[in-house]
């Protein structure tokens, strides 16, 4: 890991924030480029369940040992070692040799997937409507009871959340952005008439299950810890109305991947995800169990993910099941428009201002399908997928396959989105949220 404050000296709050960033932009065309690139032969990529990796080949010897953030064999450094060269910039000892020892749960860690492993506590707040969230409680994780006739069982009214906790080599734990899942779950509640725990409520939420479930925060590079605020009405009622109450319920789960091996994706002609008007744009428990036939039927053919096209002309790429998408070409990257039909994911949204602080163009544009057989890469982004690449799109029978691995643009946001998450790279962005 490495400082950036070592090179960013005494800035404005405001001129240091993106300074590191900025500073790596600049780069691409002057001393940090020109590092890279000799590093390029002592650097190879690494495709590993579907997401981007780096290996460092022995040769780089110290600084392999000195940048190595805590991953078995796989290592996040070719950014890293290019800009500490580049920039004379002294490594962080930040707990290089000062482990805390934790205690970890009985866990497979190089077997984990992503699926719910049962963790110690879940929190559970309640209100009344019209009235606000009461004080939160920990409670051991297991059944809640619920009302037969409650809102989210008859009428589908109910968000989700979803965000990870990160542990470092020193064994911090992160988090990232919570306060824009917070914001995210506040939209969702007004469009579908719910009661919200406030931006405060809803981080102290997330902090106190990761802290009481610390010991499933998986070790460095074998995974994360996925975190999954649900709101959902729960009052004894039977009219078609909003609840009469509301139950706010975080768990989290240690998790591996989403896919494995690489992402085939096949267009979806027939069915729709969300329409003009719909909840497409925020994240009701109601978007996702209409999208299982579909992608059914995509794995049953041998895909991996299903891309959808608007509701209303049938031309234009929306996103996958799970992720926002991003078409790159040249310099350019576009991804289609938040506009309410698609939901503004938090990664998405991360990722384009990554993308422009190192110079790239990016447009939040409608995208024609047709325009997928013309572009160079293609990746999804998503919290629970990353930054995946895609190997291929196939429309109307007609297969396309694009760049992977080393020097692609998804790669190298990959890494930095990543280095940021996980504590490699310094966070001038205000991003990560330490646990105390």
């Amino acid at each position: 890991m490495f400082r950036a404050s070592d090179f960013l000296g005494k800035l404005s709050k405001q001129s240091r924030r993106g300074s590191l960033l900025s500073k790596l932009r600049h780069g691409h065309r002057s001393k940090y480029g020109r590092a890279l690139q000799a590093n390029e032969a002592s650097v190879y990529s690494n495709h590993v369940n579907g997401e981007y990796t780096n290996c460092v080949r022995d040769e780089l010897g110290q600084k392999n040992a000195i940048l190595n953030c805590g991953q078995p064999r796989l290592q996040y450094s070719r950014f890293a070692t290019a800009a500490a060269e580049a920039y004379n910039i002294e490594p962080s000892t930040d707990g290089d040799s000062s482990h805390v020892s934790e205690e970890y749960a009985n866990v497979n860690w190089d077997g984990l997937g992503f699926g719910l492993t049962p963790t110690d506590y879940m929190y559970i707040m309640n209100c009344s409507k019209g009235q606000k969230f009461s004080q939160g409680t920990l409670t051991r994780f297991g059944k809640t009871e619920m009302n037969p006739s409650s809102g989210i069982l008859n009428y589908g009214q109910g968000l989700i959340e979803g965000l990870k906790a990160y542990r470092t080599r020193n064994e911090r734990i992160l988090l990232f952005r919570p306060e824009e899942n917070a914001m995210r779950m506040q939209m969702g509640a007004e469009r579908m008439c719910m009661s919200s725990p406030t931006i405060e409520q809803f981080v102290n939420a997330v902090k106190q299950i990761v802290h009481s479930n610390r010991r499933w925060v998986p070790p460095p590079g074998k995974g994360t810890m996925y975190i999954r605020p649900l709101l959902m009405g729960n009052g004894p009622d039977l009219g078609v109305a909003p609840a009469s109450e509301y139950t706010f319920v975080t768990y989290a789960s240690p998790v591996g991947n989403y896919h494995k091996g690489a992402l085939n994706l096949v267009v979806e002609e027939k069915f729709r995800r969300a329409t003009p008007g719909g909840t497409g744009g925020v994240k009701a428990i109601t978007n996702y169990a209409i999208i299982y036939k579909p992608i059914s039927e995509a794995k049953a053919k041998g895909f991996t993910d299903v891309l959808f096209l608007d509701a209303v002309t049938g031309k234009y790429v929306e996103e996958a099941s799970t992720s926002n998408i991003f078409v790159v070409k040249e310099n350019v990257i576009s991804t289609p428009p938040t506009n309410g039909t698609i939901l503004p994911g938090i990664t998405r949204k991360s990722i384009i201002e990554i993308a422009r602080v190192l110079g790239y163009q990016v447009e939040e544009r409608a995208i024609l399908v047709e325009e997928l057989f013309d572009a160079e890469e293609v990746f999804c982004t998503g919290t629970a997928v990353v930054v995946n690449p895609v190997n291929s799109i196939t429309y109307q029978d007609k297969r396309t396959e694009y760049k992977r691995g080393v020097g692609t643009v998804g790669q190298k946001l990959y890494e930095i989105l990543t280095g940021i998450q996980s504590g490699c790279i310094e966070d001038e962005m205000g991003w990560t949220v330490e646990l105390d």
